[in-house]
């Protein structure tokens, strides 16, 4: 456990600040998986455009800048690979044991992301086949989070 607990997490979205009925959730489960390793969230500004490609033209240096050379990317993406509960905590101890430094987990702008950083990331997760608000999108990562923490940890959150 001792590479995993040097990992640190951050969570990037693209989008407008959190609304308070989801800043409550998205607070309460941060705060719950910095008992398990540091954390970080950072919000990218929307880029103002009409026009779906050139808004992800746009966002991908703004994407670009904020993620380091040494950071593993796990992209949420609706064309991405779904993982049970089990095989999220696999993925965050998978890195971890690779001496990651901090494993960051994008969501993409309103249209997504340019292929440019479809092609940095290191995995694409789908959270369902359902297509959800951003914010929501954010209060379910970080519960999904928290969960694998507890099942690396061996706690009762999560319940098989």
């Amino acid at each position: 456990m001792s590479k995993l607990q040097a990992l640190k997490i951050a969570f990037f979205s693209v989008g407008k600040p959190h609304e308070p009925y989801i800043k409550i959730g998205v607070d309460q489960f941060t705060k719950r998986i910095g008992h398990y390793y540091p954390i970080q969230w950072q919000l990218i500004a929307p880029a103002k455009a009409t026009d779906p490609a050139q808004i992800k033209k746009m966002e991908a240096p703004l994407i670009l800048k904020a993620i380091q050379p040494t950071d593993v990317l796990i992209l949420l993406e609706e064309t991405g690979k779904m993982l049970s509960a089990p095989g999220v905590a696999k993925l965050i101890q998978k890195y971890g044991n690779q001496s990651a430094q901090r494993l960051v987990f994008l969501i993409g702008g309103a249209y997504g992301v340019s292929d440019e950083i479809k092609q940095r990331a290191q995995f694409t997760w789908s959270l369902s086949e359902l297509v959800f608000p951003h914010m929501l999108v954010r209060l379910i990562l970080t519960e999904q989070v928290y969960r694998a923490c507890s099942i690396l940890a061996n706690e009762k959150y999560h319940h098989e």
